[in-house]
């Protein structure tokens, strides 16, 4: 990794990059970041802006020629968003035009910035912390209102502020417990005598909280792959195009209709889900069908809800043999479907059943509840923020480490024991914001992200 001023590095390059999408649009911005910037706007633009104004301006070539015409914004270090001077060329959009500044921007002095390069020195700078670093690929990678509204709650600080506050009260709870170690000879056990267990039992409580609270932001941000299978002609496409909205999938009455497998994402209720429609299961020697079945195991494989689509009409008619087909990671509905077709049809809900008609939409919303369920989201949207699987896996470590100090405080009275799972799960909270995480591990988080970013 480069290194940055803040956390023990020194920053000496300038670094630029497009930070608008690929293709031409009515307007481009080439964002420069580094020691240099001031030099180099000089040389670009004839001037150094005012600070923060939005300053009309020519970006010139190596002998003066114009290259575009556009807005200058000059932020000067440390009020930036990288906490170094920061320049934002803002022309026009065209591929050739976006090129050439780029062009003479690298020609004085700048290296092209690499993927999160931008955000990364936020981070180095103090700027941000690594959860609202992450954030900011969050927002821009979100596919729904809700994702987006957590991903902008993680930015504006409210997931590492909760971490924070953790931190401070294990903090608190090592200083006690180290004292007490630290006072042998005294007459009064500190440890016996205090409410400590009750303190390291609340902070697990706490721990346990936000953990629950990461899982969602975690569903929020990553969604669950769901796949729809079940015998030919059990309306499976039908079920697509009933939750999609539209005409995805071809249906017809025709066994065997869809031959590859159909995917379509959709927001449940904020929730992202990436919806498979697989080629009914069944054996067959038509070899166009055959690899239709062949590509529904596989996204069965990758499910983390299967629907099972059994026809209403036919009850009864099943071949056992789908069962086996059924993956032992995923948690598994099975939906009567085409109710509407059978008089006095069994319409009751019981615990991995639904029946439904996709064709008239009877019994959609509680399919959506019971899947909504079975992946364990509820129905708190609101002050959820995002989260990674990394998140989730720390605050595991975390919750782990104080139980663990618990009981061996309540077995063994052990308080050096108790300080050093004290120690473990604070070191787990802090990698979660970056304070305790390896530079390989942060290199890798911020090379996912947009260069430009």
């Amino acid at each position: 990794m480069d290194s940055a001023p803040g956390r023990g590095n020194t920053v000496t390059d300038t670094i630029c990059a497009v930070a608008t999408p690929p293709g031409a649009g009515g307007l481009g911005i080439v964002r420069v970041s580094g020691p240099g910037v001031p030099d180099l706007c000089k040389s670009l633009i004839g001037r150094l802006p005012k600070p923060r104004f939005a300053t009309l301006a020519e970006f010139t070539d190596g002998v003066g020629a114009v290259i575009d015409c556009g807005i200058a914004l000059y932020f000067p270090a440390p009020h930036s968003f990288t906490g170094e001077h920061v320049l934002e060329l803002q022309g026009h959009g065209g591929t050739h035009i976006l090129r050439r500044v780029m062009q003479r921007v690298l020609e004085l002095g700048a290296r092209g910035a690499r993927p999160g390069e931008f955000s990364e020195r936020a981070f180095f700078n103090d700027k941000i912390d690594l959860v609202q670093a992450e954030a900011i690929a969050d927002l821009i990678e979100s596919g729904t209102d809700a994702a987006a509204r957590a991903a902008q709650r993680s930015l504006q600080g409210v997931f590492s502020d909760q971490v924070h506050a953790l931190q401070e009260t294990l903090t608190g709870l090592r200083v006690f417990v180290e004292a007490a170690i630290d006072f042998p000879d005294e007459e009064i056990d500190f440890l016996a005598e205090s409410d400590i267990q009750q303190r390291v039992k609340a902070a697990a409580g706490d721990v346990e909280s936000l953990l629950d609270k990461a899982r969602q932001g975690r569903l929020l941000r990553d969604g669950i792959v769901m796949a729809i299978i079940g015998r030919p002609n059990a309306g499976k496409s039908s079920l697509l195009n009933a939750f999609s909205g539209e005409n995805t999938a071809i249906v017809t009455d025709i066994p065997g209709t869809t031959r590859d497998v159909l995917r379509e994402q959709i927001d449940l209720d904020g929730i992202p889900v990436h919806m498979a429609d697989t080629a009914g299961i069944r054996e067959t020697d038509d070899l166009i069908e055959a690899e239709g079945v062949r590509r529904a195991r596989q996204a069965l494989e990758a499910a983390d809800i299967v629907l099972l689509v059994e026809d209403a009409s036919q009850a009864g008619t099943d071949s056992p043999s789908l069962e086996a087909e059924l993956p032992g990671h995923a948690s598994v509905i099975r939906v009567a479907n085409k109710i509407d077709l059978v008089p006095g049809a069994d319409r009751s809900e019981s615990p991995g059943r639904v029946a439904i008609s996709a064709k008239t939409g009877q019994g959609m919303d509680t399919l959506k509840r019971v899947i909504r369920e079975a992946v364990g989201a509820n129905d708190q949207a609101e002050g959820s923020f995002s989260a990674r699987q990394r998140h989730v896996d720390s605050l595991k470590c975390a919750l782990q480490h104080i139980q663990q100090g618990h009981r061996v405080l309540a077995e063994t009275a052990a308080g050096e024991l108790l300080a050093e799972e004290l120690r473990l799960a604070q070191s787990a909270l802090g990698e979660i914001t970056g304070e305790m995480l390896p530079d390989d591990l942060l290199g890798k988080i911020f090379s996912s992200f947009c260069i430009g970013k």
